[in-house]
């Protein structure tokens, strides 16, 4: 009985030890995969400057609206370097209009889902900002009392506002965030070296951001009038202020490729979307909005702005160029970083 036990104990002790080791590997794998994909979203950063470099004597560096479109493949590993290509990427960084990126959450959202992608655009150099627009994420603002895209879009005119007179910066807009990003546009185009809608609502003049969503959660009039999701904040007699999906319909609509960690992060996190703004017309002039450098980032397992809807987006209000991200829900900061993180980096780079 006692080599038995002793048996028994030497075998668990084995086992611990096992995976005690197994558990170093685990954590040194995960290292070593950070840095790899560090790394390559270098890597792709330079053969982007060194093509663009390549055939800036013979393409035209800017494509019109009444040009064909660049559509990119989507995003897939670049082959691995090393230190040399990191001292590249410092040079390049120094000769980027901007290394400023701000980026504008989408409906129900704040500041905190960008967490990731802020941290991979430091790590590359580059100088991020996220915001939380009027009535979401840690700003106290009363989201039944946001009724007009301007007060929903203000922490981001402020911003743009606050801005020395010749810094530029590049904004990401996700989701109804393109919207904040349009309306900026129109006010302050100078300030904008490029716009990214990244499975954004990027309407056209005379939209309403809802129009987006239409396809999917029928016309704005039967949404408000039967759509369980609506909150009434200031009582039943009132006009409706704003709308939550339930958590379960969220997983499914939002979140159907994302880590656990980060849905539940989102489902302590996201707020209810103020209404007024979502339904509000854009008016966009030709000679401000229309001028501005416009990229959209489509991703191609997203269930709330289908890809087809996207698809039509950018065949009706055609952008400079169009990316796609694999295998991404509708938030690729969650679902794919690394991918969305590549694709930010080329971006800043295209002269």
């Amino acid at each position: 009985m006692g080599n038995r036990f002793s048996s028994k104990t030497k075998s668990n002790g084995s086992k611990s030890s096992r995976r005690f080791s197994d558990g170093n590997r685990s954590h040194k794998k995960l290292q070593s995969d950070e840095e790899l994909l560090h790394i390559q979203a270098l890597s792709l950063a330079i053969q982007q400057h060194q093509s663009s470099q390549r055939f800036e004597g013979s393409m035209s560096r800017r494509i019109g609206p009444t040009g064909s479109r660049r559509r990119s493949n989507p995003v897939s590993d670049p082959p691995v370097n090393t230190n040399k290509q990191q001292k590249q990427l410092q040079e390049i960084l120094e000769n980027l209009e901007t290394k400023n990126i701000v980026l504008i959450h989408g409906e129900g959202f704040g500041a905190w889902c960008w967490y990731k992608t802020i941290t991979l655009l430091e790590e590359s150099g580059m100088t991020p900002t996220a915001l939380d627009l009027t009535g979401s994420g840690i700003d106290l603002k009363d989201t039944n009392n946001v009724t007009t895209l301007e007060e929903y879009s203000k922490p981001l005119i402020d911003y743009l506002q606050s801005l020395p007179e010749h810094d530029k910066v590049i904004l990401v807009g996700h989701s109804s965030g393109g919207a904040c990003v349009s309306y900026a546009m129109e006010q302050f185009q100078e300030k904008i070296s490029k716009a990214v809608f990244l499975c954004g609502t990027m309407v056209s003049n005379g939209q309403k951001p809802f129009d987006v969503f239409a396809e999917e959660l029928g016309s704005a009039e039967l949404f408000m009038k039967e759509s369980k999701f609506i909150i009434h904040g200031n009582g039943k007699d009132n006009p409706a202020t704003g709308f939550m999906f339930e958590k379960q319909q969220m997983r499914g609509l939002y979140f159907n490729q994302s880590p656990a960690k980060d849905i539940a992060l989102a489902m302590v996190s996201m707020r209810p979307v103020p209404l007024g703004p979502m339904m509000q017309i854009l008016s966009l002039s030709e000679e401000k909005y229309g001028t501005g450098r416009r990229f959209y980032v489509q991703t191609l397992e997203d269930h709330a702005l289908s890809p087809d809807t996207q698809e039509k987006l950018v065949r009706e209000n055609p952008p400079e160029r169009v990316f796609k991200i694999k295998g991404s829900d509708h938030c690729p900061f969650f679902s794919k970083p690394q991918s969305l993180h590549k694709l930010l980096i080329e971006i800043a780079q295209i002269a």
